[in-house]
C-alpha cells in the first residue's frame, strides 16, 4: 500500500457514520449485510447512509452487490488488512536522529 491509498482510506474512515458502517461490515463478515439492515443498526436516514456507503465504496473499503431487490454491502477485508499492515509496518523500529541543522531549517 502506498501513502496516497492509505490517506484516502483513513480520510473516508474519519467520518463517524462511515467508521460505524465500516465496523458493522467487518462485524458482519464475508457474507455482508443489506443496506436496510445497516440503516436499522445505525439508525440514520437512507439517503444519508447511501452517501456514506458511496464514500466507502469509492475508497475501496466496501463493495456493493445487488441480490434481486436487496443491495448487500461487504467490507473489503484485503484492503482493510493492508491498511492495518501499512500503519503498523515499522512499529517499534526506532527513529533515525535528525541533525539539529535540519530541524532548524524546517
Amino acid at each position: 500500500m502506498d501513502i496516497e491509498t492509505a490517506s484516502k482510506c483513513l480520510s473516508e474512515l474519519g467520518n463517524p457514520h462511515r467508521l460505524e458502517a465500516f465496523r458493522l461490515l467487518i462485524k458482519a463478515g464475508p457474507e455482508g449485510v443489506s443496506v436496510g439492515d445497516i440503516q436499522r443498526h445505525l439508525n440514520i436516514p437512507k439517503s444519508t447512509l447511501s452517501h456514506h456507503i458511496s464514500h466507502l465504496v469509492w475508497a475501496g473499503l466496501a463493495r456493493q452487490e445487488r441480490e434481486g431487490r436487496v443491495l448487500r454491502c461487504t467490507a473489503n477485508f484485503e484492503l482493510a488488512d493492508q491498511l492495518v499492515a501499512y500503519l503498523c509496518a515499522e512499529c517499534c523500529s526506532g527513529l533515525d536522529v535528525v541533525p539539529m541543522e535540519e530541524q532548524e531549517g524546517a
